[in-house]
């Protein structure tokens, strides 16, 4: 018997934004019964700083968590639950992950490419990050304290 805690990988393009926001709510929320991760198809240099102003807000630090290439975690490591956050990533991600059970597309605006001043751009941040966290917590209120969906 697996004693690992089901994997679960948030997948977006930069892997910057919307991806970091949901492996940091994963991890808040369900990550006594879930190992977290987050990738992208092609990453950035760094989380976007808003990205991590507006967690902060609500009390999860993601500072330390930084951008990684899909390629780290393709083939290598069994992927219960796919949950793929933007667009561009729903028709370039591999569609076969290793052990890939379950694969979720919630698609969310991308805040980095909001326009307008900064308080009009951390908005934006905002408004998706509550997306993100209502998801979330939607999500998580089916998957058991072994890691499993409840149908």
């Amino acid at each position: 018997m697996d004693e690992r805690r089901p994997v679960v990988l948030v997948m977006c393009t930069g892997n910057s934004c919307r991806s970091q926001m949901a492996e940091g709510f994963l991890k808040t929320f369900g990550g006594d019964r879930l190992e977290v991760h987050s990738a992208g198809l092609e990453p950035k240099e760094a989380v976007h700083p808003m990205a991590v102003e507006v967690m902060k807000e609500v009390g999860i630090d993601i500072s330390g968590q930084r951008p990684k290439s899909s390629r780290v975690f393709l083939g290598k490591l069994a992927v219960r639950y796919l949950i793929i956050v933007c667009s561009n990533a729903e028709q370039s991600c591999p569609r076969l992950f290793l052990g890939a059970i379950e694969r979720h597309f919630w698609p969310f605006d991308d805040p980095a490419a909001a326009t307008g001043t900064p308080e009009e751009q951390v908005a934006v941040f905002r408004r998706v990050r509550d997306q993100i966290k209502e998801r979330i917590e939607t999500w998580l209120k089916l998957v058991n304290a072994e890691g499993k969906i409840i149908k």
